[in-house]
């Protein structure tokens, strides 16, 4: 693992492969909100906005995220871990290709992430955090994915690309996704609470809100979003919010209409909030940085 310099958006620049050096991507940075302080909400600048920094996964003890490193006017994307405690960032993966969307695993030993691979298959690979183990793939016949969540049993949901976009349920140990819904978002989340998958799908031209229950693997709509929303987070077990542009939005999964505001975060992100992930009473966000 490769130590990163915080804060001063001067990050480790990995070995590039010219296969997957791709062009710079927009500019976007991480920040970290700590709702509940003596002094209220309390925000500090986690990666650098020179770069592609997007994706959080937020835990108790640190923040994920995916990092973009540059050299040669060409990119690739790492796997970051910022440290809460220390405040240093770290790069996980240091990898010649590019990881996105990191996430802990239920085993809670290991981070899974989406690999580029040399020959463009997006393909799920899991990255140890204790062990000197070398990183490995998880499946290797399901691609391509472009999101995952999991369960608390080894297994997850995955966005797989394609015409539609579906959402394909499966196991470690089945390592088949079934597929369980179409024309769906980005954002997939698990709700301990309920032990189901949350997620959003297009239905009869309507942006609706919807679980995925794995025992019996039936899909229920649970309330209607705004057209604009591709990505939420849930505040607790019945609650969910979202942003459109620099404000947080919440509302209860019961169905009901109340929509009310929740954060006003226009003082640190003038532009867009396009991505968050909450824990503990700290919240991420990701804010595009207009050029």
């Amino acid at each position: 693992m490769k130590l990163i310099k915080p804060l001063l958006g001067i990050f480790s620049i990995a070995a590039l492969s010219p296969i997957m050096a791709q062009a710079s991507m927009p500019k976007s940075q991480v920040l970290l909100a700590d709702l509940n302080t003596p002094f209220g909400v309390q925000v500090s600048i986690v990666s650098d906005k020179n770069s592609y920094n997007n994706q959080p996964h937020l835990t108790s003890t640190g923040l994920y995220f995916t990092h973009e490193v540059i050299a040669d006017e060409q990119s690739q994307t790492d796997i970051a871990y910022y440290d809460l405690k220390s405040k240093k960032v770290i790069n996980i993966s240091n990898s010649p290709v590019s990881e996105y969307s990191p996430t802990v695993m239920p085993s809670g030993d290991a981070v899974s992430a989406i690999v580029v691979e040399v020959d463009g298959k997006q393909k799920l690979w899991q990255y140890p955090l204790k062990s000197e183990d070398a990183p490995s793939r998880i499946f290797d016949w399901v691609e391509p994915v472009g999101y995952h969540a999991w369960g608390v049993q080894n297994d997850l949901v995955m966005f797989i690309l394609g015409k539609p976009h579906t959402l394909q349920y499966t196991s470690v140990a089945q390592a088949k996704g079934k597929i369980a819904a179409s024309n769906i978002g980005r954002t997939l989340i698990y709700n301990n609470s309920t032990a189901a998958f949350l997620f959003s799908y297009t239905k009869n031209e309507q942006h609706i809100l919807a679980s995925f229950n794995p025992q019996d693997k039936q899909v229920e709509d649970l309330l209607r979003l705004p057209a604009q929303v591709q990505d939420f987070i849930l505040k607790d077990d019945a609650t969910i919010a979202y942003a459109i542009k620099n404000r947080v939005y919440q509302r209860k999964l019961d169905g009901s209409d109340e929509v009310s505001q929740w954060l006003n975060l226009s003082t640190y992100c003038e532009t867009n909030i396009t991505r968050m992930s909450y824990n503990n009473e700290k919240l991420a966000f990701v804010c595009d940085i207009t050029q």
